[in-house]
């Protein structure tokens, strides 16, 4: 049994603790917070262990492995503080703030010999799964487009007082912060990137990071493509995910493909219902953090599977730090 413990009682510390419930051979037991009554509350509602600060979550010796959940510029600092502590960490999006912050990571994981995983639950989606098999396959041709749109809106009201929306703790905006997981898997899907020239903007919210983008990406594999983000966009619109080739392409609303062509023919597809969370940072469907966590546990245990590590969390991070520096 992995024994898991919590750091960060916020938003989204709720999915991985119904996340865990789903794991077999996993175990929630405790959890910690900057607030400790935010701790006892969390604790009293899932029937833990509220632990009085982090320092005492990485002394217990019956904790296995910690789940970071706190603001993003924490992720790096806290991260290197579990792993070279002994434990295994999941580590929510994005890795870390810079791409020097997540080499940072690499370094203590590998020193450590602990796993790390970076929360990148869309690349669990089977629709996902499936496009990523027909692609390498060659189903859909040669790739020659790709089409990343991140249209979403965030009120003034999700900014004020809080760290998000500052270069010290978000890093980032719409790229960074909202947009990352459809970074990650357009990146996953694409392959590497080998150019890029982009316009990022702040034309709404009063914030220090950006509330819309614009990049035209070349792949490795000489597709081309673009990636629109903003959380500027009244009332937010679904993620769309659109890849096309020269026998055929694939269409996502979030994670669900809603369109498959290839060689003229349609292949029937899920209905496709918006949760609304394009205008909202509540994460609703819990699954995908539970299929990632099944699989890291398994690679914890011994098993040969593949998962989110630490080098594919970087990858995310990595582009769009390069969107950042390229921009006119």
């Amino acid at each position: 049994m992995i024994r898991f413990a919590l750091y960060g009682c916020g938003v989204i510390s709720g999915t991985h603790a119904r996340a865990l419930v789903d794991v077999e051979g996993a175990e929630l037991i405790a959890c910690a917070d900057l607030n400790p009554a935010s701790a006892e509350t969390f604790a009293e509602k899932h029937q833990i262990q509220a632990l009085p600060d982090w320092n005492a979550l990485l002394q217990n010796p019956d904790i296995d492995a910690v789940c970071i959940c706190t603001p993003s510029g924490t992720h790096a600092p806290l991260a290197i503080e579990a792993l070279n502590a002994g434990k295994h960490v999941v580590l929510e999006k994005p890795m870390g703030l810079t791409v020097a912050q997540c080499d940072d990571i690499i370094a203590a994981a590998e020193k450590s010999n602990k796993h790390i995983t970076v929360i990148s639950q869309l690349r669990t989606e089977p629709d996902i799964i499936r496009a990523k098999e027909l692609i390498e396959s060659g189903a859909l041709g040669k790739i020659i487009m790709a089409q990343l749109h991140m249209c979403y809106y965030r009120p003034e009201s999700y900014f004020m007082g809080s760290w998000r929306g500052t270069k010290a703790m978000d890093g980032g905006g719409a790229l960074m912060n909202q947009g990352i997981h459809g970074v990650d898997i357009l990146r996953y899907l694409m392959g590497p990137v080998k150019n890029v020239q982009s316009v990022v903007r702040t034309l709404l919210h009063d914030i220090e990071v950006e509330d819309a983008a614009v990049a035209a990406l070349e792949f490795e594999n000489d597709a081309i493509g673009v990636i629109t983000a903003s959380t500027a966009t009244f009332p937010g619109y679904d993620r769309e995910i659109n890849i096309y080739g020269t026998r055929g392409g694939i269409e996502f609303k979030q994670g669900t493909m809603v369109r498959l062509v290839i060689d003229g023919e349609e292949y029937p597809c899920a209905e496709f219902t918006s949760v609304g969370d394009a205008s909202s940072n509540l994460v609703l469907d819990y699954r995908g953090h539970a299929r990632q966590l099944t699989a890291f546990v398994r690679a914890i245990n011994g098993e040969d599977v593949t998962y989110p590590d630490q080098f594919a969390g970087k990858q995310a991070v990595e582009l769009v730090e390069t969107i950042y520096k390229n921009s006119i």
